[in-house]
């Protein structure tokens, strides 16, 4: 596992034994940060990494220009590889890692006033009711705005939903067995 661009390119990134944290493949990281870059949304933004894992999706945020990043991961192993990972590429600001649900970190983040350019969550896919809790919950408060992307990834199999509340999908793609949701926040 390692950065694919920006200024950590192509440095080692530490992952987890054992099939609980699956990181996202290279190739949909790619796919996904092209998505967000062509949408002129990563450049200083701040960004949420949801069921974060070993923090690979946040920290090739903060190497492709993102100003801050947020890591929402409750299991502690994973926890501590992603301060290994962000210290072994000495990255020691720009970013918080909250050591608590998904859902949790978003209501602390939502509740002290922080404003989220991109939200992105890839629960374990058999935490199927964690996509609507999140979904949900991203839809009904003010960190969201109409402007922010939130990008779900999941099962191709699975179908996280077209709209939850005020937050619609707009684009799927598909990689081997994994898709990609995006959504954004309509006015109703």
């Amino acid at each position: 596992m390692r950065v694919i661009a920006g200024k950590f390119r192509s440095r080692p990134l530490q992952s987890l034994e054992g099939q609980e944290t699956r990181p996202t493949y290279d190739r949909l990281k790619e796919t996904l940060f092209n998505v967000l870059t062509s949408a002129g949304v990563l450049d200083d933004a701040v960004f949420l990494d949801l069921f974060a894992g070993t923090g690979s999706i946040g920290i090739e945020a903060l190497s492709r220009g993102a100003r801050m990043v947020y890591f929402a991961e409750p299991e502690k192993k994973a926890a501590r590889v992603i301060r290994e990972n962000l210290e072994s590429l000495g990255i020691s600001e720009g970013f918080q890692l909250h050591e608590r649900e998904a859902a949790q970190a978003v209501r602390l983040l939502d509740a002290t006033g922080v404003s989220a350019n991109v939200c992105f969550l890839d629960p374990p896919y058999r935490m199927h009711g964690a996509y609507e809790q999140v979904l949900g919950l991203l839809s009904q408060i003010q960190m969201v705005g109409p402007e922010t992307i939130v990008v779900a990834e999941h099962d191709k199999r699975f179908d996280p939903g077209e709209r939850h509340g005020s937050l619609v999908r707009y684009r799927v793609l598909q990689q081997g067995d994994i898709a990609l949701s995006f959504y954004s926040k309509r006015a109703e």
